[in-house]
């Protein structure tokens, strides 16, 4: 099976998060995406996440009823930080008849050189680059196994999100329903 990978915080998972994944879906590039919500990002500061759990959930609540997506919780369970490449290596052993892709935003592609084994992942697996800002997607690396989407911008960000939820502000067009409950109800930001 044709997976592709979707990394992230999920701090939360907002609708920009879900529209790329659809996206994809629309481009049958894949036979299924996996939200893979990351514990901590090695490049990230962490003083704004929430813990692990709630942001599983939330994606979990995000995506219900699409069969298309799956919320991958493999991070959890492999040692800290966490690094793309010893992920891609525990999910290849242990789903050996899978084909596995990365999906990025161009943010990311832009520090990749500064992953990991980032060579290895290059020449190992296909890297699916999606636009992040209101620039010109730039092909930061040009390589044959990235492929640069001409997806559409979607102005949501979870640092935004974050701050209007801090600032009590609706967010009902940023965020799935039942993610906004779920907030609520845990109190969350």
């Amino acid at each position: 099976m044709k997976i592709g990978l979707y990394f992230g915080s999920f701090n939360p998972v907002h609708k920009g998060h879900l529209a790329i994944a659809e996206f994809l879906k629309q481009k049958s590039l894949f036979e299924q995406i996996w939200l893979v919500v990351s514990p901590n990002n090695p490049f990230k500061k962490s003083m704004d996440l929430i813990p692990k759990n709630h942001r599983l959930k939330m994606v979990q609540l995000a995506i219900q009823n699409n069969p298309f997506l799956y919320a991958c919780d493999v991070e959890f369970h492999l040692p800290k930080p966490s690094y793309t490449i010893d992920t891609l290596n525990h999910l290849e052993k242990r789903h050996r008849s899978h084909q596995f892709s990365l999906i990025l935003g161009a943010d990311n592609i832009t520090n990749f050189h500064q992953w990991k084994k980032y060579e290895e992942i290059l020449n190992r697996f296909t890297i699916y680059v999606y636009p992040r800002d209101n620039n010109t997607l730039e092909k930061t690396i040009k390589d044959p196994h990235i492929v640069y989407l001409d997806a559409p911008l979607l102005p949501v960000s979870a640092t935004e999100v974050r701050d209007l939820l801090r600032k009590k502000m609706p967010v009902k067009d940023f965020l799935p329903e039942l993610v906004i409950q779920y907030l609520e109800k845990q109190g969350l930001y």
